[in-house]
């Protein structure tokens, strides 16, 4: 039946609901009945996909309409198109069936589908005897969506999508097309308001900025070589490993000498896994932590406004080279941690925010869908296809790139409605209380996830609360009284506290003893991380070498100490880049490393302390094997307030004890009287006053002896010493 002008007229502009009604192949009682729209073609014939003529077709409006009787069953088909001398082949995408099933509109549309980045978005696959790519995004409130892209001169008019309407989902299957093709989607809100073409919420790639277009790629790489690395973490305790975490922003840790033929000053994958995975090995760290890699449009964001949560950024080239990054890291025995940002997202016009027309990832209440600090928008968790778009984004990372484990980055301002708002700026649950169940019960779901779907895969809080239970086991149900499930959280009271501390004069100290020993009351009631982030050398606030009290001496020596009891304390370890060697500038984005301190003194003697230090945490097992555990750590000396000194005994079962010691006052203690658990021989394994390291050279001659329950110990000025009981069996048991 020949459609109304009116549809016929909706088909030309791109505007038909329901392209697929009235384009492709239609059997009817007289044969097959084939309609397409054919721009620039004056001719066109028919063919079946192995090349059988099938019929010709006439061009009934001079738009380029074309239909026709075609001999054979519905099938997809092509169209030789001529126009004059000129001839070219479409394939006609509107001759093909679906790609998703009922089976997947069901898993979809209930939020539990946990590979929605196999369908959702640009896959090149083969379907019905061609290969092209199939594009998919949901968009449940849109009048209508295409997909527009250098295969179709970004015309919205060619290539509308059949709607799912079970799901709200839209797909279409461009044949003869394939990778490295740039797309958007052009969407109809409900009021008939064209949105600005919309970048795809599951690309796997997208083009550098600022320019903002999607890009078809395939993710991960097909051959990994790091199953002896995985295999370890898979049945280790991470609790009771070695962690410690070298912190970096991939864009400014080293810079090429010069911007590349397109302006990108950036690095490489591969120009990073040259450099950075050897330095890591050599410094001897576990874990390689990059702050967001995920695509987003602004350098000075650090990637936490992002707009591609699927897609390495651009800025580093394909996302085959962070595949590549990952697995060489691997085979050298480092671990890859990644920032992740679920909280909130940037508003561009080419982003989530409005997606299709309506407030569809983001809450439509201000007081609920934006965020005042960053002014961006916050997702709505309540939203169970929001949700499974966050908790598949949280799988896919390791799943397609083998990724360690995800920093969940600003959980504190999910976890509370009223976070950084005045009375009155904010709605409160349905029990009048402040706290986000939603977001709550879909960090639970989140956790869960991650560690039921892959063993050896670690989720770390940013947290910056006391919300209880945040490294407890998440229950089944929606989590008033659950645990988040986390496997570490981010202890920020240990990072305010000694920094403070750190910053006073030494004289000033012994009126605030409390600001170190405080932070071990609490040391374990959460698996914790110790972090010396990003966050504590930006903004104003100088590197941590310009926080420390005194003159150049006194700063390299207290951070020297500082760093050495961070090591000896209990929790896991990270630092940022930098900071190994005591950058003195603040930390800019916009700059590498001022790596030429290397070639003075106290920056080398500081960079050597930092590698020793983390040769020494992965070597005992006392400093690391009850990190998250009370046994493993003891007083020593808790209330020499007027001294300065604290010390304390790490120890784990199986494992000769190590005391830790340190001294933050610049006056040498000759002879101080240090309590130690066992009589006999303890040896001086570290001493941040070493005269390698900078430090005036004081020490124990490599050993103390311990009689009557204590030892007198040289405490050098603002170090922190280290002794490991050398005799004895069974010790710390």
């Amino acid at each position: 039946m020949q459609p109304p002008a009116t549809a016929i007229e909706a088909l030309l502009e791109g505007t038909h609901a329901d392209p697929f009604s009235v384009l492709g192949i239609h059997e009817g009682p007289g044969g097959c009945f084939a309609r397409a729209v054919l721009p620039g073609a004056v001719e066109a014939e028919a063919q079946s996909l192995s090349g059988a003529v099938l019929g010709r077709l006439t061009r009934i409006d001079p738009r380029g309409l074309f239909e026709g009787v075609v001999t054979g069953p519905r099938q997809p088909v092509r169209y030789r198109c001529s126009n004059g001398a000129h001839e070219w082949m479409i394939t006609d995408a509107y001759s093909f069936g679906p790609v998703l099933g009922p089976t997947d509109d069901f898993l979809i549309g209930e939020g539990t589908h946990f590979r929605l980045f196999d369908k959702m978005g640009a896959h090149v696959i083969d379907h019905e005897g061609a290969t092209g790519v199939h594009f998919a995004v949901w968009a449940p409130n849109a009048q209508l969506v295409a997909v527009v892209g250098d295969f179709n001169d970004w015309d919205g008019r060619r290539h509308p999508m059949r709607r799912r309407s079970d799901s709200g989902i839209w797909e279409i299957f461009l044949p003869d097309i394939g990778l490295g093709r740039a797309y958007k989607f052009r969407i109809t809100g409900p009021d008939g308001v064209v949105q600005p073409l919309k970048a795809d919420p599951f690309a796997f790639a997208s083009e550098l900025r600022p320019a903002t277009a999607s890009i078809v790629a395939k993710p991960g790489k097909p051959e990994w070589g790091d199953a002896a690395h995985r295999a370890h973490w898979a049945k280790a305790d991470p609790r009771r490993e070695a962690i410690s975490i070298y912190e970096v922003h991939p864009g400014s840790w080293r810079r090429p000498p010069h911007p590349d033929d397109k302006g990108n000053p950036f690095p490489t994958w591969d120009e990073l896994a040259d450099q950075l995975i050897p330095y890591v090995v050599d410094m001897g760290f576990t874990h390689i932590e990059f702050l967001p890699v995920s695509e987003h449009p602004y350098d000075p964001s650090w990637g936490y406004q992002t707009t591609g949560l699927y897609a390495p950024t651009a800025r580093f080239g394909g996302p085959d080279g962070f595949a590549r990054f990952v697995d060489g890291a691997h085979r050298a025995g480092i671990g890859v941690l990644i920032d992740w940002v679920p909280a909130h997202f940037p508003t561009d016009a080419h982003g989530l925010a409005r997606f299709d027309g309506t407030s569809l990832y983001e809450h439509a209440d201000p007081r609920q869908g934006f965020h005042p600090d960053w002014n961006t928008a916050i997702y709505n968790f309540g939203r169970r296809e929001v949700e499974a778009f966050l908790t598949n984004n949280a799988l896919f990372w390791p799943e397609i790139y083998h990724v360690d484990g995800l920093r969940v980055d600003a959980v504190a301002s999910m976890l509370y409605r009223d976070y950084s708002r005045a009375a009155g700026e904010w709605i409160p649950n349905a029990d009048g209380g402040r706290e986000n169940w939603e977001a709550v019960h879909f960090l639970q779901g989140m956790n869960r996830a991650v560690y039921g779907r892959h063993a050896g895969v670690i989720t770390v809080a940013e947290e910056s609360t006391s919300w209880p239970g945040v490294c407890l086991p998440a229950h089944a149900d929606n989590g008033a009284r659950g645990g988040l499930g986390f496997g570490f959280k981010w202890n920020m009271g240990f990072m305010h506290d000694t920094l403070k501390y750190m910053a006073r004069d030494p004289v000033h100290r012994q009126y605030h003893h409390d600001e170190i020993t405080f932070g071990l009351v609490y040391a374990f009631a959460e698996n914790f991380v110790l972090p010396l982030s990003h966050d504590e050398v930006v903004h104003g606030k100088g590197s941590l070498i310009a926080k420390m009290s005194g003159d150049e001496w006194q700063k390299f020596a207290t951070l020297r100490a500082y760093y050495g009891m961070m090591w000896g304390y209990p929790g896991k370890k990270l630092l940022f880049m930098g900071q190994e060697f005591a950058q003195v500038r603040e930390w800019s984005e916009a700059r590498e490393l001022d790596w030429h301190l290397l070639g003075q003194a106290p920056h080398s003697g500081m960079q050597a302390w930092v590698r020793d230090l983390n040769q020494a945490y992965r070597r005992l097992p006392a400093l690391h094997a009850r990190d998250c555990e009370g046994d493993g750590f003891a007083w020593a000396v808790v209330d020499d307030a007027a001294a300065s000194v604290f010390a304390w005994i790490r120890q784990a079962p199986g494992a000769n004890p190590v005391a830790v010691i340190s001294n933050f006052t610049p006056a040498v203690h000759g002879h101080y009287r240090l309590p130690l658990p066992i009589d006999g021989v303890w040896r001086e394994v570290l001493n941040s006053d070493a005269a390698h390291y900078g430090g005036s050279g004081q020490g124990n001659m490599g050993a103390v002896t311990a009689r009557d329950g204590a030892a007198l110990v040289v405490l050098p000025p603002l170090a922190t010493v280290m002794f490991e009981f050398a005799g004895g069996t069974g010790a710390g048991d």
